[in-house]
C-alpha cells in the first residue's frame, strides 16, 4: 500500500498510523509505505513505520498554512484555495512514484491534490484508491452570497460533487472519519444537494479512529506518577499545536492564571508551545511552566485536571475520549474548527466553547476556577473507530 497523509495537523498521520497497524493485524503480509511531508514524516519515523524516500521531495503544505496563520486566526479555505502550485508539484511526485513502483492500493487522507488530479485525469489511476476525510463541505465564514469567499466555496463544492458524479469509478472507497450525524444537515450551496444526504450516498462511516485506547489510561494516579505530576497538585495544561496562531492564546492563559494563582495555591499551569513557537515569556515564580515539546501529549491530557486548547478535531476528540474537562477556542475564520468540529463536540456535550476575542484574561481566569475539579458528563466516545476504518480498507484487498 502507498498511503498519502496530509501534514496539515498531526491528527491525520496519527490516525493513519493507527489504522495501518490495525490493518496489518488483519493482514500480516501487508507492507505500507507512507508518503508524508514535514512534520508528519517525523511521526512516521518515530512510530518505526516505513517512510517513502520521495517524502523529502514534497513541497511543505504545513509551512504554507503557517504562512497564512495570524494571531489566533487561520482562514483555512483561503489557504487551501491558494496552494495550487504546491498541490500540483506534490501530485507530480506521487505520480512519479506510482509510475516507477507497483502498489496494490492507494490511500489518501485528505490528499486533496491526489483526489483532484485523479478525477481530472482518471486514466492515471493504476490501483484501487481509497479517500479519507473528517469533514464534508467547504463553508464560507460569511453568509453574503455575493462575496468572493461564498462563491468560491460554492464552486469548490460543486466541483467535488461533479467529480464523483462524472467519474464514480475513481474512488473505490470514500471514508468519513466520523459518523453520519457529524455531517451538517444543510445544502452545499445554492442548487446543490444536502450534505448529509449526499454523504450517505457516497461515503462509508468509520467513527473516529483513536491512536490509543483510553481505557489504558483510566488509572489517573498511576499515570500522573509516571509523568512526574504530584498527587497533591492540580494541573492546567494548555496546548495550541505549535503554530504561531497559538502564541497569543498561550499568553492569555498565562495572564489568566496569574490573576487567580493565589486562589488555587495547589495548581500550576503547563504551556505546551511546540517546537516551532518562539519563547513564551512568563513571570518568574508564577507557577507557569513552558515546554517547547511534549512527546505523547495525549498522556498529559489524560493526566490533567483541565485542558485549554484550540478547536482542532484530533485534540478535542482525544480529550473527549479521555473524559478530561476542557475549554476550547476555535480559530477565527477556520470553518472546520468553528463549524464542523464544534458540531461534533456539541453532539457529545464535550468541552466548553469560548470566543477568543470575547474572553478577557479575567473571564478566562474565572472559567478556570469554575471548571477545575468539575466532573465530565459528556457522552462516551466509541473506541472502535480504528478497527472499523481498517475493516473498510481491508475490503479492497
Amino acid at each position: 500500500m502507498l498511503w498519502l497523509s496530509s501534514p496539515i495537523g498531526l491528527g491525520h498521520i496519527q490516525r493513519d498510523l493507527a489504522i495501518a497497524r490495525a490493518l496489518r493485524e488483519r493482514h500480516p503480509d501487508v507492507t505500507i509505505d507512507f508518503l508524508a511531508g514535514d512534520p508528519a514524516d517525523r511521526v512516521v519515523e518515530h512510530w518505526g513505520e516505513r517512510l517513502h524516500p520521495a517524502s523529502r521531495l514534497l513541497q511543505n503544505e504545513s509551512a504554507h498554512f503557517e504562512g497564512w496563520a495570524a494571531d489566533h486566526e487561520l482562514h483555512a479555505f483561503n489557504a487551501l484555495w491558494d496552494m495550487d502550485e504546491i498541490m500540483t508539484a506534490n501530485f507530480m511526485t506521487f505520480a512519479d512514484v506510482v509510475e516507477r513502483e507497483r502498489y496494490d492500493l492507494w490511500v489518501g487522507d485528505e490528499g486533496w491534490d491526489l483526489d483532484y488530479f485523479l478525477h481530472e485525469n482518471p486514466d492515471l489511476k493504476r490501483a484501487p484508491y481509497a479517500f479519507l476525510t473528517d469533514f464534508i463541505g467547504m463553508l464560507p465564514m460569511r453568509d453574503d452570497r455575493t462575496s468572493t469567499e461564498f462563491v468560491r466555496c460554492w464552486e469548490k463544492n460543486a466541483e467535488n460533487i461533479d467529480h464523483l458524479r462524472l467519474h464514480p469509478d475513481v474512488r473505490d472507497l470514500s471514508i468519513l472519519v466520523g459518523d453520519e450525524d457529524d455531517v451538517l444537515d444543510q445544502e452545499f450551496g445554492p442548487d446543490l444537494p444536502n450534505m448529509r444526504g449526499w454523504a450517505r450516498e457516497h461515503f462509508r462511516f468509520s467513527g473516529y479512529p483513536l491512536h490509543f485506547d483510553p481505557r489504558v489510561y483510566a488509572d489517573r494516579a498511576a499515570l500522573r506518577h509516571q509523568l512526574g505530576y504530584r498527587e497533591d497538585e492540580r494541573v492546567v495544561l494548555v496546548s495550541v499545536g505549535g503554530t504561531r496562531a497559538g502564541r497569543h492564546l498561550l499568553q492569555k492563559c498565562a495572564q489568566a492564571f496569574a490573576l487567580i494563582a493565589r486562589q488555587v495555591p495547589e495548581a500550576r499551569m503547563v504551556l505546551v508551545a511546540g517546537p516551532r513557537l518562539e519563547a513564551i515569556e512568563v513571570a518568574p515564580g508564577s507557577r507557569v511552566e513552558v515546554r517547547p515539546f511534549v512527546p505523547d501529549l495525549f498522556k498529559h491530557h489524560a493526566a490533567a485536571d483541565l485542558a485549554i486548547v484550540q478547536g482542532g478535531l484530533s485534540t478535542t476528540m482525544e480529550l473527549a475520549a479521555l473524559r478530561t474537562p476542557f475549554l476550547y477556542f476555535p480559530l477565527r475564520n477556520h470553518f472546520e474548527q468553528r463549524i464542523h468540529v464544534a458540531r461534533r463536540l456539541d453532539r457529545l456535550g464535550a468541552g466548553i466553547r469560548l470566543d477568543y476575542d470575547g474572553t478577557s484574561a479575567e473571564a478566562l481566569g474565572a472559567m478556570i476556577l469554575d471548571r477545575l475539579g468539575k466532573p465530565v458528563h459528556s457522552a462516551p466516545v466509541p473506541t472502535d473507530g480504528t478497527e472499523r476504518a481498517a475493516r473498510l480498507l481491508a475490503e479492497l484487498f
